[in-house]
């Protein structure tokens, strides 16, 4: 299996203030989102990825988010067997000091 590319919350963080438009993907579910999610950031619940998969461009980087980095790191093993180009977000949402809307 192909090890996962990581991304800090630290480095998220820069390259949103930055500017960079970024792909990212909140695989938490519903009642985890309202408590505050990554402006920009869309809502695909884990569980819902299989049924989105027409929503993911092979050509395009997805930063995916959960709680601690352990869904989203399952999700991008499974998104990375697709021949999707993703990255892990390293800590979750436990770990981000950015803002949240």
């Amino acid at each position: 299996m192909e090890e996962i590319q990581i991304i800090t919350p630290e480095e998220l963080k820069k390259k949103l203030e930055q500017g960079e438009k970024l792909e990212l993907v909140d695989v938490r579910e519903h009642d985890e989102v309202e408590q505050g999610m990554i402006p920009g950031a869309k809502h695909i619940r884990m569980g819902e990825i299989p049924a989105n998969l027409d929503y993911f461009d092979k050509d395009k980087e997805y930063i995916f988010i959960c709680r601690s980095s352990r869904r989203s790191e399952n999700v991008c093993y499974y998104l990375q067997e697709q021949g999707y180009n993703v990255r892990n977000m390293i800590g979750g949402m436990l770990e981000w000091t950015g803002e949240t809307k």
